[in-house]
């Protein structure tokens, strides 16, 4: 009645043991470290971890350990004195190519990092680092939507074969279109109409010119401003990934806004420079009528600088830029003996390239190479400036060059190649911007804040005292009030701890202090199962059933309670997940973790117990659970003759 098979008793068993070796890396701490990654025009490899040794053995400098780790270079030290005096080594020995940061690293044994065991992501408020809350300039983007917007009224009416006198961009965001006579205006609205479903075009008369006047729909403009920050948020990622930050958590908040969390990361400079700096292209037309005459732009044209410091005028009319990049390799060019940029576009670039392209044949177009980057604010004697707390102000830079003016020899289609580049090292810092993206607009940083690693192991420490407090006294009460049931019962809840601590580090989830509050939640109600079945076997005893009847009936009984029970928070821990955002999720996801796990435990683990205790045994003489004891009744003695 009160025995597992096999098997059973084997998944326990295994699952412990899972649950040991998964939670181990958790116990081991944190170690301050000194992380070197590359840039976009740099390498990192082995010789580059022999640098860092030969510089910080000339400096005297000690240290754990220093190892290649996904190209970047990791060093180890025992406390945070080292940690800050090899970054300033370190950083000179490799100059300003290079991202040397403050991070903190696992001491986790290279035996459980072999089988894929890691210590549980903590939050900024738990391992310290950087926040950083980025505001979208929302102007740029439908700036950027009615310029695509007006490209795409020019190529529709042009494709349809409407005539058309000019298309040009009207006061607040519109778009004018202008027509000779009413009955092309009429054939133009039905056109539009049917191609560019986002733009309102309506019907205006001004003097003898038939015009329509376009602009976008309410949802059209919210769904941009939509698309706008994820596109963000998908090329900050990338840049960060790019870069070696670890566990970083980037995402939208409100509107217009995006969160950016670099856990580790104990230098706000460095973390600004990585989010700070992104780049694209631009495809634009030569203006060659305003080249050969006066020199000067005319309207609907502008003035760029070239890489070798002269000037060109190019038409403000976008032909394509980096959001059609699909793909960008640099590579070699031997017959020209100069470096390249190979890119190949998406479908709507390749048709807007091959068109113009096409038109253009004989005509020069211009590639325009475009960074954002943040830099300190120098004042007029170029030194930094400084705000009221003594830091250095930032502002952010938009650098434009043409990099390349060709000719069109012949039409081209979605793969074609830059050239006009000065070495591999800079194809190849280009084709990784490339390659990671570029911002739909710019972003600007509102709000910082730093969190250091001393802030955040007090919170590690209180959170976590609190919780071992909470779990001594839970045991010193079951074991008291319940005997060898209250025994099993701890011990379950101590598996259970370490499955909730196992399943915390083996997923991707990060743990804050919220979380910590989760935890301490899920103890409480872990044991009040164990209570519930506690309880029901004292009243099984208390009827008159025999012990392995009532630990049966037990456990039996008081299961479809605890699954009511726990079904029940179940459901309100998905609902504060789903509705919830930041600390609330980061409890949510604990909490509901917490509920699988106790329900294991409890039911599971703590009968396993039980059974090898009592069920063992074909007939048990005396059971105490509580102040209830059972004795097995001896037989009456006859009377002597």
């Amino acid at each position: 009645m009160n025995r597992f098979p096999l098997w059973k008793n084997l998944l326990v068993l295994v699952t412990v043991v899972i649950g040991l070796l998964y939670s181990l890396p958790n116990f081991y701490g944190m170690s301050p470290a000194v992380q070197v990654s590359a840039t976009r025009t740099t390498h990192i490899d082995e010789t580059s971890v022999t640098r860092v040794k030969r510089a910080l053995d000339q400096a005297k400098i000690s240290y754990v350990e220093a190892r290649l780790v996904d190209k970047s270079v990791r060093i180890r030290f025992v406390d945070t004195d080292p940690q800050i005096r090899a970054r300033d080594v370190v950083q000179k020995e490799f100059g300003n190519d290079y991202i040397v940061a403050l991070s903190l690293l696992p001491n986790t044994p290279a035996w459980l990092r072999a089988i894929g065991a890691k210590p549980m992501n903590l939050g900024l408020d738990l391992r310290g680092g950087v926040h950083l809350l980025l505001q979208v300039d929302m102007r740029a983007v439908l700036k950027k939507a009615e310029e695509t917007a007006t490209d795409d009224t020019r190529r529709v009416l042009r494709e349809k074969k409407v005539r058309y006198q000019t298309v040009t961009r009207g006061e607040g965001g519109s778009i004018e279109v202008r027509f000779k006579d009413a009955v092309e205006r009429d054939r133009g609205l039905k056109t539009l109409k049917n191609d560019l479903q986002d733009v309102v075009f309506t019907e205006r008369q001004r003097g003898a010119d038939y015009l329509l006047a376009g602009r976008f729909s309410e949802a059209a403009l919210k769904e941009k401003k939509r698309l706008a920050v994820q596109q963000n948020i998908t090329a900050l990622n990338k840049r960060v990934n790019e870069l070696g930050v670890s566990e970083p958590l980037i995402q939208q908040q409100g509107e217009d806004r995006i969160v950016v969390q670099l856990p580790g990361v104990q230098d706000p400079a460095q973390a600004k420079d990585i989010l700070g700096r992104t780049a694209t292209i631009e495809v634009r037309m030569v203006d060659e009528e305003a080249m050969t005459g006066s020199g000067h732009a005319p309207p609907g044209s502008k003035v760029y600088r070239t890489r070798q410091g002269g000037q060109i005028i190019l038409k403000n009319q976008l032909v394509y830029s980096g959001d059609n990049i699909t793909s960008a390799i640099e590579s070699f060019d031997n017959q020209r003996n100069s470096p390249v940029v190979s890119l190949v576009l998406d479908s709507r670039g390749g048709a807007v390239n091959q068109r113009v392209s096409g038109e253009n044949i004989g005509r020069r177009m211009a590639i325009i190479y475009i960074e954002i980057k943040s830099e300190p604010k120098l004042d007029a004697n170029k030194k930094p400036v400084v705000d009221a707390q003594g830091r250095a102000v930032r502002e952010t830079v938009r650098i434009e060059e043409v990099i390349s003016s060709p000719v069109i020899k012949s039409q081209l289609g979605r793969r074609f190649q830059i050239e006009g580049l000065d070495s591999m090292k800079e194809a190849g810092e280009l084709s990784l911007l490339l390659r990671a993206g570029s911002l739909a607009a710019p972003v600007e940083i509102v709000e910082e804040r730093t969190i250091g690693p001393s802030l955040g192991a007090e919170n590690i420490k209180r959170g976590f005292q609190s919780t071992w407090v909470g779990f001594a006294a839970i045991i010193a009460f079951m074991i008291v009030y319940y005997l060898m049931f209250g025994v099993t019962s701890s011990l379950a809840l101590g598996a259970n701890l370490v499955f909730l601590v196992a399943l915390l580090s083996m997923l991707p989830t990060t743990l804050t202090l919220p979380g910590i509050a989760g935890i301490a939640l899920t103890l409480g109600m872990a044991i009040d199962a164990n209570v519930l079945i506690n309880e029901r076997i004292r009243e099984e005893l208390r009827n008159g059933n025999s012990p392995h009847a009532s630990i049966h009936a037990g456990y039996e009984r008081a299961f479809g309670t605890i699954l009511d029970s726990n079904i029940t928070t179940l459901i309100a821990g998905l609902a504060l997940f789903i509705f919830g955002s930041g600390p609330v999720r980061g409890f949510a996801v604990v909490l509901c973790l917490g509920i699988m796990t106790s329900m294991f435990s409890a039911v599971t683990v703590s009968r396993a117990m039980v059974n090898l205790i009592y069920g063992r045994r074909a007939k048990l003489e005396r059971v105490a659970i509580g102040n209830t004891r059972w004795e097995e009744p001896r037989p009456s003695q006859p009377p002597k003759p």
